[in-house]
């Protein structure tokens, strides 16, 4: 009798735990018109919604659309800062907001393709975690020198780095990768050249610092790991596969080359602020956050495990609001008032975002938009509910 009782709590556990929308959830093929939510399919307030896409559309990011420019603006303060991949002149502000996949509002050029900057963290990210899935690596914990021992994670500082604190962007990585040299990425505003090169090393997984030259070096080992170029394994194992367009790209540097079983291979950026990183539309970013909301399934495939997304989305130490490559609204320095504690989403330079409420079944693409603005648009959002 014990044993029943056991059992039945563990049923209902799992009941308690599980997408009550998941049954209902709609998924688009390729190329085919999003559909948008029936009179009367769910209950929201079309003005209120209709006041929080004005909103957008009235706070488009205030950076010049030449992204040329409004990168070198943006991160004059960098040391030797120049672009090094590609670039593209972006659209205005476009967004869409589903519930369950249903449409229920969209504005802007929806199909264009756009860079994404940071979002492209919480792609790399995935791939981390098919990674693991695959088995090719055991665990995020490991150091990442057993895997890489290229002289990348050599050191007594670099060798205690796993890939757990590269994902949480609080390994305080110390080198240079091509030519970008980790001290000289977004250094801090008080001090000058000799403060920063010979500044004190943080121990790996107590500080959390947003830094790109680190997040290539992540790419690059993954890279390694996979044996293949970054960019193909998201192609295979999730845009193919949740029926994204053929439009998107996913660049390095021009002069980013790596050799792999002999073969040259382009080893990708995770970010844009000297260029590259992934170029994609809204509709294609609405893909990936409908799989995230659904917790990695697809249909009835699933792409990327749910063990994998709650790593993710679990605050790590150094900074209660950030995963693994995802940004939560955890009660913290990047809060946002009005908006559940479990969203979740990936952020961007100049206003790129996809949010995810696997609870509600929310998920908001928003692109352009004046970073500062990005709580208060979310958050007329949820009062549209």
């Amino acid at each position: 009798m014990k044993r029943f009782y056991a059992a039945l709590l563990l049923i209902f556990a799992f009941i308690a735990t599980t997408p009550t929308y998941a049954q209902d959830i709609y998924f688009p093929s390729r190329y085919e018109a999003w559909k948008t939510a029936e009179k009367g399919q769910f209950n929201w307030n079309q003005a209120q919604l209709d006041k929080a896409v004005e909103f957008a559309n009235a706070n488009e990011y205030s950076g010049s659309r030449d992204l040329r420019i409004a990168i070198l603006e943006g991160f004059k303060q960098e040391p030797f800062h120049q672009i090094l991949g590609p670039t593209k002149k972006r659209g205005g502000p476009a967004g869409m907001i589903m519930k369950n996949g249903y449409v229920l509002a969209t504005w802007g050029d929806t199909q264009r393709v756009d860079m994404t900057f940071s979002v492209t963290k919480s792609f790399l990210s995935t791939v981390a975690g098919l990674a693991e899935d695959h088995g090719l690596i055991k665990d995020t914990k490991d150091r990442v020198g057993n895997y890489i021992w290229d002289g990348t994670f050599d050191g007594e500082h670099n060798s205690k780095i796993t890939w757990e604190h590269l994902l949480q962007q609080n390994s305080d990585w110390s080198g240079e990768l091509w030519g970008g040299k980790d001290w000289a990425d977004r250094p801090p505003r008080e001090g000058g050249l000799d403060d920063w090169k010979f500044r004190k090393l943080n121990e790996p997984g107590t500080v959390m610092e947003y830094n790109d030259v680190r997040v290539n070096v992540l790419a690059y080992a993954l890279t390694h790991v996979w044996r293949k170029p970054v960019p193909l394994v998201l192609k295979e194992e999730i845009m193919d596969k949740i029926g994204a367009t053929t439009s998107w790209r996913w660049f390095g540097y021009d002069h980013a080359w790596t050799v792999v079983d002999g073969l040259q291979m382009k080893s990708v950026t995770g970010g844009g602020h000297s260029g590259a990183g992934l170029f994609v539309s809204t509709e294609d970013m609405a893909r990936f956050g409908l799989l995230f909301l659904n917790n990695g399934k697809w249909q009835n495939e699933q792409l990327i495990s749910a063990n994998w997304i709650k790593k993710a989305t679990t605050p790590s130490v150094p900074n209660v609001n950030y995963g693994y490559m995802w940004w939560l609204n955890q009660k913290g320095a990047r809060h946002w008032e009005g908006v559940p504690e479990h969203v979740f989403y990936a952020a961007g330079f100049g206003g790129n975002f996809i949010v995810v409420d696997q609870k509600s079944g929310l998920v908001i693409v928003t692109r352009w938009l004046e970073p500062a603005k990005i709580g208060e648009f979310v958050k007329q959002v949820y009062e549209a509910f």
